[in-house]
């Protein structure tokens, strides 16, 4: 049964026009409102389809792309080239592309059979030297860090002393151009000298002997850096010996030698006037001493035993240049102290400068082992100001930070 009209006028009151738009604009916006939630819908799903088919275009246009040198590569064009029998054949590359690229950095690979290729390693990414640690049994100088570390195929031979005849025999071929001069293993600086450090760990005197023996291989092809009586003579490979070496047994000839000391840098220490003037760290350093004022030991006996890196087979009298020696080296931590708050003191500062001054004075290459490893942001500070200050070679592992060369400039935030 129906409403009448009256009946609606006796419960609502009289039927007003303004009632009727109200109820229209509730519709409309009512219908509004869900069209655009369709709309809503619509754009969230189109977002990600559209991020979609834009990175597949990107995609397919890189693969295509990645086409065009197949109609243009010199080597799908000859792709025999350089192999026996066909074209090119020894003419397809040069002996020095093993470092063709490489630039020689001052760096030292410390430990370096420790990495996964060792003297390859170091060489491809541009240090001047790399270390081994030797132990003498029976007739063979086996290399490692410890004895639990050695096997019977790891040798100096083996790791150093062949791979080096045969890079250099690769960089000086006998061709018959009128090469004089002896290259180095570093192409882009055929005249960069690169450092084989064997690090004496058993007897000096017994290790010496078999040491010279096993460089003869080096000798015979003069690849080796000689003193000859009266000047030293840089050869492609420069070797210097360390840890229980003895300095006097090193000197006896005093006419020819090929295997140089790595003096103690502590005791090259020079006082300097201004010692920590320039927070830059570039300031040169001036002196009150004579170089040869500072004598190695207070002591007149000479050294013997296991005494450590710059001592064995030394006395008060001896004296160190680049005659007899080619590094000078120091244990950072024990010479220089701990870096806190992230900055070397101004003592730390003047240290550094004296010993550094010192050994540059004799003519010997500055070297600190064993400086700060970590955090990241202090080690590269203390590399930033040893490389200002005149350290000829760091210390280090990490290979790719040290041949950096740019430690002011970070990559992120942090220390890390």
């Amino acid at each position: 049964m129906g409403v009448t009209l009256e009946q609606y006028r006796l419960e609502h009151g009289p039927l007003r026009l303004e009632d009727a738009v109200d109820a229209a604009e509730k519709l409309l916006n009512q219908k509004y409102k869900t069209q655009w939630r369709k709309r809503g819908r619509r754009a969230c799903l189109a977002v990600p389809v559209l991020s979609l088919c834009l990175f597949g275009i990107v995609h397919l246009i890189n693969v295509a792309a990645s086409l065009v040198p197949v109609f243009w590569d010199d080597h799908l064009f000859l792709p025999k080239w350089g192999e026996p029998g066909q074209l090119g054949e020894g003419i397809a590359s040069y002996p020095t592309d093993f470092t063709r690229d490489v630039t020689p950095k001052p760096c030292h690979s410390h430990n370096d059979y420790w990495r996964r290729v060792p003297l390859y390693e170091a060489v491809h990414s541009g240090c001047t030297g790399v270390e081994a640690d030797v132990w003498l049994f029976g007739d063979e100088l086996f290399v490692g860090h410890s004895t639990s570390a050695l096997t019977r195929n790891r040798t100096l031979r083996s790791l150093y002393v062949d791979p080096l005849v045969q890079l250099l025999d690769y960089q000086n071929p006998t061709a018959g151009f009128g090469n004089e001069t002896m290259n180095s293993v570093f192409d882009q600086d055929p005249s960069q000298t690169l450092v084989l450090l064997v690090d004496f760990k058993t007897s000096g005197p017994e290790i010496l002997p078999v040491l010279m023996d096993q460089l003869a291989a080096l000798r015979e092809k003069h690849y080796l850096s000689y003193f000859n009586g009266r000047a030293v003579l840089l050869g492609p490979v420069t070797v210097v010996a360390t840890g229980n070496a003895p300095f006097d047994l090193l000197t006896a000839n005093t006419t020819y030698r090929d295997i140089f000391f790595d003096a103690p840098l502590a005791n090259m220490f020079e006082e300097p006037v201004d010692a920590f003037p320039d927070p830059s760290h570039r300031a040169l350093p001036t002196f009150t001493q004579p170089p040869e004022s500072k004598q190695v030991s207070s002591q007149s006996h000479l050294h013997r035993g296991k005494s450590g890196q710059g001592t064995v087979g030394t006395s008060a009298e001896s004296h160190f240049d680049f005659l007899n020696s080619y590094y000078a080296s120091v244990s950072f931590t024990k010479s220089i102290g701990h870096v806190w708050n992230g900055r070397l003191s101004a003592e730390q500062m003047r240290l550094i400068r004296g010993q550094i001054a010192g050994a540059h004075r004799r003519g010997l290459k500055v070297r600190y082992w064993n400086t700060p490893k970590w955090p990241v942001g202090l080690r590269n500070h203390v590399w930033d100001v040893l490389v200002k200050e005149g350290v000829d070679y760091l210390n280090g592992d990490d290979l790719i930070a040290m041949t950096r060369m740019d430690w002011t400039r970070k990559k992120h935030h942090g220390w890390f």
